[in-house]
């Protein structure tokens, strides 16, 4: 394999696969006000918040961990300031003591906050001005969770650098250079010792979270209405244990997740299902890593044209991850891969994200099932064909299409599901 392209997928699996605690839009709201808190140096008496409409969409119904079930913009900006430590970026709130907790919850009946849609144009926009007397700090990240753009206090610009919507975001990395034959290549060749550490921590986290949804009383108990309704199968478990975690995370569970292109639900939703295949079919460790390779490289592969935030659902793109690295797993390789991607595709692209929240989970159940049914179709000699639909003449272009409807078909559903939400709030 090219050793430009190698050093890529390594760098991107790297940038991508990050430890957060938490949903991690309400998570990057407490850190950008952990940032402008640090800064101010002091307790801030005002508050405002300043975000996109897909942050608020994804902070509205969500507990923030650690707050003692609060939920929505303030109390992710109050977890920040309080008890925030910037340092540990998309972990910033994970060190929270009780105390801490008790204070969250009295400095937001003191401070005074305010929340604005921001018409800056950017789908991920958050800015965040702390005020105290005549001082002041400001902090904003655009375009991912950690892309801090701009940190200012008292008219002192202390870090700005530039940001284009439509360029590459931000990441140091191109994603252009993401495609299914260099994908399987790649986790045909890696070296196990390069990506080791990083998948090392996606499986012991995600499924701690999993095995606490399972056990616990979280959200709507998806995962433990599967397992009681459909059984111990590998394809029920699948879904299940995936799922579990969604309730966990999305309902204030303090575990953290590894997340995959900026989101924990997508980041177990890609690892989850193929962790459960690999123990019931015996596979080696070695076996296990490389087709997390494939499920974690196929799922940023295709958020890369959605967009880190959309109308899409973006666990459809992870279950259609998970179920490529499993049909690697079970020996496949680029013709049942592409065509486990392209039958996933055409039966389930369309699923709107209408923010973060208990349903999330439902949502990553019916993702597993479409991307386990795409490879059941071609293993059973049944595909679809370029022209059904949005399918295209191969797996690249239906993932070009794809992209295509959610970043530009469903820009106007965005808007109205941000609209409702907003009306909702009112």
């Amino acid at each position: 394999m090219d050793k430009t392209v190698y050093n890529a997928y390594v760098s991107i699996l790297k940038e991508e696969l990050l430890p957060a605690m938490g949903c991690t839009e309400p998570i990057a709201v407490a850190y950008a006000a952990a940032i402008a808190a640090r800064e101010l140096g002091k307790t801030p008496e005002k508050v405002e918040i300043c975000v996109s409409g897909n942050i608020i969409k994804n902070v509205k119904s969500v507990v923030v961990p650690n707050t003692g079930g609060l939920r929505g913009l303030p109390a992710a900006a109050a977890a920040g300031i309080v008890a925030g430590d910037a340092d540990k970026e998309l972990e910033v709130i994970s060190q929270v003591t009780e105390e801490q907790c008790a204070e969250i919850a009295e400095y937001m009946k003191k401070a005074q906050f305010s929340v604005k849609n921001s018409d800056s144009g950017f789908v991920f926009d958050i800015d965040i001005t702390l005020r105290a007397g005549e001082n002041y700090a400001n902090c904003r990240i655009a375009g991912f969770h950690t892309n801090v753009i701009h940190i200012e206090k008292d008219g002192k610009v202390i870090m700005d650098k530039p940001y284009k919507e439509d360029g590459d975001g931000g990441y140091a990395t191109d994603r252009t250079l993401l495609n299914i034959d260099s994908i399987i290549e790649f986790a045909d060749t890696a070296d196990i010792a390069d990506v080791k550490e990083t998948l090392d921590r996606q499986i012991e986290y995600n499924m701690a979270i999993s095995k606490a949804g399972m056990e616990g009383q979280y959200g709507a108990r998806i995962g433990q209405v599967l397992m009681a309704t459909y059984g111990n199968s590998v394809q029920n478990r699948a879904k299940a244990y995936a799922a579990a975690a969604s309730d966990a995370r999305m309902n204030g569970c303090s575990l953290p997740v590894v997340i995959n292109s900026g989101s924990g639900n997508q980041g177990i939703t890609t690892s989850i299902p193929v962790i459960v295949y690999a123990e019931e079919l015996g596979a080696t460790e070695e076996q296990r890593y490389r087709a997390l390779l494939v499920a974690n490289l196929t799922t940023i592969h295709l958020k890369t044209g959605i967009g880190r935030l959309s109308a899409y659902c973006g666990a459809i793109s992870a279950g259609v991850g998970a179920a490529a690295g499993i049909t690697y797993l079970m020996g496949g390789r680029k013709t049942e891969i592409e065509h486990t991607i392209v039958n996933a595709l055409a039966i389930d692209s369309g699923v709107i994200c209408d923010g973060a929240k208990s349903s999330c989970a439902a949502k990553i159940a019916s993702a597993v099932e479409g991307g386990l049914l795409g490879m059941e179709m071609y293993r059973n000699g049944s595909q679809f064909y370029g022209g059904d639909g949005i399918v295209g003449k191969d797996a690249e272009k239906t993932i070009d299409n794809v992209g295509r409807l959610a970043r530009i078909g469903m820009s106007g559903t965005d808007k109205e599901i941000i609209d409702i939400m907003i009306s909702e709030l009112k």
